[in-house]
């Protein structure tokens, strides 16, 4: 008997990176091996030199397939064994070790958007829907479109053991959003990924295609973000951790040194209009949707709890976005003497 591993790994194309995948057929009860592949075609090697590493970091079992496949999520190495200049993951390992007494943990709400062909699900061809507001968590094919996909993609997320904690339709048509979490930053971009993967995958199958665009209809419709929840310890037992932590990601060069990182095409989404904070300035408030970070009614009535970044792009890496927040984050924590 033999059983099938998708072997999965994010690539070098610039400026947001590509997922790719290719199937390995391996002996029943056999262990996940490295696996190699060509580096020139994924923008992570020139011919002359092309060979690149498959390194398996987290493997899940293979909704789409079922019996004893796995889906299998891997770093990019060189073949000297060290990381590849595309692996992030590589880079947010020593940021989550070195905090991991603070107990960081996120929650990543995913926007995304449907097509059909050139243009989104549920556009009129050659036209425009009716304006936003009734697409929001609608309901009725006159508001809704893409649902059979939405909800066969849950199931896969679940059936593959991933902690998908919700899902709903967003303000544009053909537009919705899934949320991973609450997990560790290596376990939450982890899955994330594998989450981005069998979206695009299971979308296939109506052939339908699904983007991480942050912009995807210019005017006057929302964009699509990866709003990031993040708490610690300190965060989820005081109130006084929570201001500390926004009052980290708003010092010095800090706010711009993340939005750089947040994704390409941020300017667009962040433009002080559709919910969002303008690119450029940093705030911060209670049930405030127009701020960049926003504390949550509750937790300001708690005392206590998380803080949501809603800068990030839908297209946003992860692996960076928990990078930056854990360590700007837990190191403002850390000076202020709450931890």
């Amino acid at each position: 008997m033999s059983y099938k591993a998708e072997y999965i790994w994010i690539d070098g194309t610039e400026p947001t990176a590509k997922l790719r995948s290719k199937t390995k057929i391996l002996a029943d009860g056999a262990e996940l091996p490295i696996w190699g592949f060509d580096g020139s075609s994924t923008n992570q090697a020139e011919g002359h030199a092309s060979d690149r590493v498959l390194q398996p970091v987290f493997s899940c079992p293979d909704p789409i397939r079922g019996g004893n496949n796995v889906l299998v999520l891997c770093e990019v190495l060189n073949i000297d064994m060290t990381p590849h200049e595309s692996n992030t993951r590589a880079l947010l390992r020593p940021v989550a070790e070195k905090f991991a007494a603070q107990e960081a943990i996120f929650g990543i709400e995913q926007e995304y958007t449907f097509f059909d062909g050139q243009r989104p699900l549920g556009f009129p061809v050659g036209g425009f829907p009716a304006a936003q507001g009734g697409y929001y968590c609608g309901v009725g094919s006159d508001e809704i479109f893409g649902r059979e996909i939405v909800e066969k993609h849950l199931d896969h997320c679940l059936a593959a053991g991933l902690d998908i904690s919700g899902i709903n339709a967003e303000v544009m048509p053909g537009q919705w959003e899934f949320q991973v979490g609450p997990l560790g930053p290596l376990e939450v971009a982890d899955q994330l990924w594998v989450a981005r993967w069998l979206l695009y995958r299971t979308a296939e199958e109506f052939s339908v295609s699904a983007t991480l665009n942050p912009k995807p209809v210019k005017g006057d419709w929302n964009g699509a973000g990866a709003h990031t929840n993040f708490s610690t310890k300190a965060m989820r037992e005081d109130y006084r951790a929570i201001i500390a932590a926004c009052e980290a990601l708003g010092e010095g060069s800090k706010p711009l040194d993340h939005v750089k990182n947040y994704g390409a095409g941020i300017d667009e989404r962040l433009t002080g209009l559709h919910e969002t904070a303008p690119w450029n300035e940093f705030s911060y408030g209670v049930s405030d949707r127009g701020a960049s970070v926003r504390i949550p009614w509750q937790v300001e009535k708690d005392g206590k709890g998380y803080i949501e970044d809603r800068r990030p792009n839908a297209n946003v890496d992860p692996y960076v976005v928990t990078r930056l927040i854990t360590d700007t984050c837990c190191t403002g924590l850390e000076k202020a003497g709450l931890v």
